[in-house]
């Protein structure tokens, strides 16, 4: 194998898992709000709490895009697979996104008849944070796949496994988006997220601990990667940063800090990332397709590369652009839109 041939997948793979990273992150805060609305009933409440992800909230879609069409321009094959083998939660998971969307626009305009937008928004929310999770969870269960093409059938991803990952991604939004409260509003808002987000801590804590034996104990090779030596004492740190991190979560909330509950519910999400890429890789459909095996010819992913890389800075630069710009806390009746 060339230079060329090995580097170029390797490249792409970590352009596509910063992606989904930056995806995960930003846009799980965004659903997480639509998520908690049936604890917050008043209209001036809820109000605030779209207020707080105005500037935000359009944008970032923009990584799952960049995510999807990395997967298909550098590693065909795996998208060839991946699709047909999670076709439906990932039509789902689009439907509500975009229905979703459209009740963030229309709730503003539809006043003082929003009610139905209010529920279309909360629906649109979990439906696609669980689609996700069912997305997630049918790709780490594994995907039947024989000569570069899938071989199971429509329903394979349907499984306890699954919706448990489903499950765990609506409680875990929640967390996000109660954190990401507790930074931007005051008032009763504030309070109210973090009498939840405690809760919410404890039940993202559980799935994550429930996954990390649920893996190993249903897939042997992840059992391997993780519990062999010299491999345990290389990756024994990533469990012990999670309880870390839980506790300085639990810490900020109780303690009334604005920042430190969000930043450390992020840190959650991405070391438990982190805890899944050491899982698999380099599979990029597991058990069976790795990411040189999927990866395209080398033209292909040099052309979208130049692309990527004179776009990915100017992306990056707009993303951390609003978030100064928008800085500070929302006050009631405050807002953006």
């Amino acid at each position: 194998m060339s230079n060329l041939h090995y580097t170029l997948p390797v490249i792409w793979a970590l352009i596509i898992g910063l992606a989904v990273a930056l995806y995960v992150v930003l846009d799980g805060f965004d659903l997480g709000i639509g998520i908690l609305f049936p604890f917050f009933p008043e209209e001036a409440d809820r109000d605030l709490m779209m207020n707080s992800v105005a500037p935000f909230w359009d944008g970032n879609e923009t990584w799952l895009v960049l995510g999807g069409v990395g997967l298909l321009v550098a590693f065909p094959m795996a998208y060839a697979v991946i699709l047909p083998a999670l076709y439906l939660p990932v039509i789902l998971m689009l439907l509500a996104l975009i229905f979703r969307g459209v009740s963030f626009e229309f709730r503003w305009v539809g006043k003082p008849h929003h009610r139905k937008w209010d529920i279309a928004f909360t629906a649109g929310s979990i439906v696609a944070a669980f689609s996700q999770g069912v997305v997630l969870g049918g790709l780490l269960q594994g995907i039947r796949a024989e000569n570069g093409q899938f071989a199971g059938g429509m329903l394979d991803f349907l499984t306890p496994f699954s919706l448990m990952c489903g499950t765990a991604l609506v409680a875990g939004y929640a967390l996000l988006g109660a954190t990401w409260l507790m930074m931007k509003t005051e008032g009763e808002v504030e309070q109210r997220a973090r009498k939840i987000g405690v809760p919410l801590l404890f039940a993202l804590l559980g799935f994550i601990a429930l996954v990390s034996l649920w893996t190993p104990l249903q897939i042997e090779r992840i059992a391997e990667r993780w519990f062999t030596l010299p491999n345990l004492y290389f990756f024994a740190p990533v469990p012990l940063a999670t309880l870390l991190l839980a506790w300085w979560c639990w810490r900020g909330m109780r303690q009334g800090n604005d920042i430190q509950p969000f930043a450390s519910a992020v840190g959650l999400f991405l070391l438990a990332y982190a805890g899944l890429v050491i899982s698999n890789a380099p599979y990029l459909v597991p058990p069976s397709i790795t990411i040189w095996q999927a990866a395209a010819d080398p033209s292909s992913q040099v052309f979208m590369l130049i692309g990527t890389v004179i776009l990915l800075p100017m992306v990056l630069g707009y993303t951390v652009l609003m978030f100064w710009l928008f800085r500070g806390k929302l006050r009631p009746g405050e807002g953006y839109h």
